[in-house]
């Protein structure tokens, strides 16, 4: 058994997709079910025995100055976070990588995951029957994944946190350092990276079907959180809900709207007409 040294929340993102609920904060503080994302996932880590827990900020950095003091949290900075993907959030993090979990702030644990001691580094998977455009994965007869397609049906594909052993840190640490000032690397996932290199980096599929969920957009976050059908807890949509008469559940399909490598607004549809919002800034 291995000894769990840390975890590293990746928190740096925009994640545009939800915007305007993510306009001023993080998708890591949005609340579900009556809890803070990000919260609910340091007490999860906490209640396994997992005392050090690193969270690598970028986007509105300073709402996340809180869980310094109120969790006892290591808050450091991914200054890159808009022009690389998130493999620059481990590589910020990189002299914390050990026997750690890496995890990222938006998952929802329906069930306490994680242990204070793990068998072997793996990533955690999702089973579907239906076709899917994510990561889905073949294993060998010891469940150790041998390859990675990305769209398929009826199979596991990855969501979630993974665990790495301090091999496998090494090894991804090495080819980070290596690669790191190379454009090539800027739209990388760290996935990416361990992908290139599957054959020496062995990661165990770690099933989390039924117990793990993430939202991409409002819309996924009503069907889990009924609460944001009549009250989506944006100042934003509450005044266009207003200004057109109609409640906060009409409005839907919203989408950035991005000019020059800047969100400057949205689309959204009220009843099936198609609106067009700009922020004030």
């Amino acid at each position: 058994m291995i000894k769990v040294d840390n975890a590293i929340i990746m928190a740096a993102g925009m994640s545009s997709r939800f915007l305007p609920l993510t306009l001023d904060k993080p998708k890591a503080l949005l609340e579900v079910k009556k809890e803070i994302l990000i919260e609910r996932l340091i007490r999860q880590l906490r209640q396994a025995g997992i005392n050090e827990i690193i969270v690598v900020g970028g986007y509105c950095i300073q709402s996340l100055k809180y869980l310094e003091k109120e969790f006892d949290i290591i808050l450091i900075e991914n200054k890159e976070f808009e022009i690389r993907n998130n493999h620059s959030s481990i590589y910020a993090a990189r002299e914390y990588l050990k026997n750690s979990y890496i995890c990222s702030s938006d998952n929802y644990y329906m069930e306490n995951v994680f242990s204070s001691m793990e068998k072997e580094a793996y990533y955690s998977c999702i089973y579907t029957d239906e076709y899917t455009d994510e990561w889905v994965v073949t294993t060998d007869e010891e469940g150790i994944i041998r390859n990675v397609e990305i769209g398929k049906e009826n199979g596991h594909y990855m969501l979630g946190h993974a665990f790495f052993d301090e091999s496998f840190s090494k090894k991804m640490i090495k080819y980070l350092e290596r690669d790191y000032n190379k454009e090539v690397i800027y739209p990388l996932f760290w996935e990416d990276i361990y992908i290139q290199h599957i054959n020496e980096m062995n990661l165990k599929i770690y099933d989390l079907t039924n117990k793990l969920y993430e939202f991409d957009n409002l819309e996924e976050l009503r069907e889990f959180d009924t609460s944001y059908i009549e009250d989506t807890k944006c100042e934003i949509l509450k005044n266009i809900a207003q200004q057109n008469n109609v409640s906060e559940s009409v409005i839907k399909e919203i989408n950035p709207i991005k000019k020059e490598n800047k969100y400057i607004g949205f689309t959204y549809k009220i009843n099936d007409v198609k609106k067009e919002y700009y922020f004030k800034r």
